[in-house]
């Protein structure tokens, strides 16, 4: 087992078997997660009522209860932390019970610590809000990575794929002078060695969108290339040659 950078998520390991739970808690361990761990269902609902945990690793045949009777408990009381249960019972029935209790992953046992590792990543990745879509901002410029949608002073400005692209590779470079052979590694993904038109052709484009709805963003650096800059006070409209 390779370990990995350190994770901070907060894992509770619930099993009665001495050893397979310490087991379990060290490989975790090992690969940067914080455990903690119980022996009984009652001490799992207390830890879990007590402090707040990313995942659950919760074997279903407990001396004092069930693993499922500890779900549909901490289900009541709202907590909505992710479960991976452990069991050998392996019937269907008992699967298709612990995932509509609201398990996340349900383990046969015997099972590899290697495999318990790679779904308790795939049910953290799972159960983690995804991180909200990048949007790029320069002057009163938005461009939204994820939803493909640019607006200027609030209105949306509709672009083609390709000037979509070259707006994005200039608002990830501000104020930056850009060459011509490295917008079209960048935009079109390949190499004419700088000496094609279609690079001026396509800022003309967007010149003409983006000065719908104020000055000019794009500055030609004659002969070199092109960067974003903020306009200066008072200048209106297309500036520049493309």
């Amino acid at each position: 087992m390779v370990p990995v950078a350190k994770d901070q998520s907060r894992l509770l390991v619930v099993d009665d078997e001495d050893f397979l739970r310490e087991a379990v808690a060290a490989s975790l361990r090992f690969l940067g997660y914080d455990v903690e761990t119980a022996a009984t269902g009652q001490d799992a609902l207390r830890l879990a009522r007590e402090a707040s945990y990313d995942l659950m690793v919760l074997d279903v045949m407990l001396p004092d209860t069930d693993g499922f009777e500890v779900v549909t408990a901490l289900r009541r009381d709202g907590q909505l932390v992710p479960v991976i249960f452990l069991s050998a019972r392996d019937t269907e029935e008992d699967k298709v019970r612990g995932l509509t209790l609201g398990g996340d992953d349900y383990m046969t046992k015997p099972f590899g610590l290697d495999e318990l590792a790679a779904r308790v990543r795939t049910v953290l990745r799972r159960s983690r809000p995804e991180a909200p879509s990048p949007v790029l901002e320069f002057a009163d410029l938005e461009l939204d990575q994820e939803s493909y949608q640019v607006r200027r002073a609030g209105h949306l400005v509709e672009l083609s794929p390709t000037e979509f692209r070259l707006l994005r590779y200039l608002m990830l470079n501000p104020g930056r002078v850009l060459t011509r052979s490295q917008i079209l590694d960048h935009v079109w993904d390949y190499d004419f060695g700088g000496k094609s038109n279609v690079v001026s052709t396509y800022v003309a484009y967007l010149r003409q969108k983006l000065c719908r709805y104020g000055p000019d963003l794009v500055h030609t650096q004659r002969s070199i290339g092109y960067s974003l800059r903020a306009p200066r006070p008072g200048r209106q409209g297309a500036s520049g040659e493309p």
